[in-house]
């Protein structure tokens, strides 16, 4: 297997991809669940992993090897998932609210809207503490951060 260099556009995939992970664990399916067609990082983030947020994020720490010095950054970055966490959690607990008998075509669309603009503004502020902790790394620290993403990049589907 050749690896190549991540285009922006892959890199921040990889990125969004990880973050779904860590920011979704097990909030997403219960509302998914009336639905049967989820989406690709729904699923890959409702996993059957047995990870917490927090054991994801002490993993992720652990993987990009953080130092003491990157500390008040890396809790930026931590604080950024939690919060995006618990704003799943509050609307999955609204969603879970309504009986499914009651909810229509168009309200499954708007659910599916509001649990992407959740994630998509809890990305955004993720993406932003974690650039200032990517910029304040060093080449050899960049480069092992690079190596974590990529490996939590999704994978392409093979035809069976």
């Amino acid at each position: 297997m050749t690896h190549t260099r991540f285009t922006p556009f892959a890199r921040s995939f990889a990125l969004t991809s990880l973050a779904a992970g860590a920011l979704l664990t097990g909030s997403f399916a219960p509302v998914m669940a009336q639905s049967n067609a989820q989406p690709p990082a729904a699923a890959a983030a409702t996993s059957t992993k047995p990870e917490t947020l927090d054991q994801r994020i002490a993993t992720l720490k652990t993987a990009l090897k953080i130092t003491p010095d990157q500390e008040v950054k890396w809790t930026a970055v931590s604080q950024a998932m939690r919060d995006s966490a618990s704003e799943m959690e509050k609307l999955v607990a609204t969603k879970r609210t309504i009986p499914p008998e009651k909810t229509t075509a168009v309200d499954d669309l708007k659910t599916y809207q509001e649990f992407t603009q959740v994630r998509l503004d809890g990305l955004k502020n993720l993406n932003s503490s974690f650039k200032s902790l990517y910029d304040s790394m060093p080449a050899e620290q960049k480069k092992n951060a690079d190596m974590v993403f990529e490996k939590y990049s999704p994978s392409t589907p093979t035809q069976g």
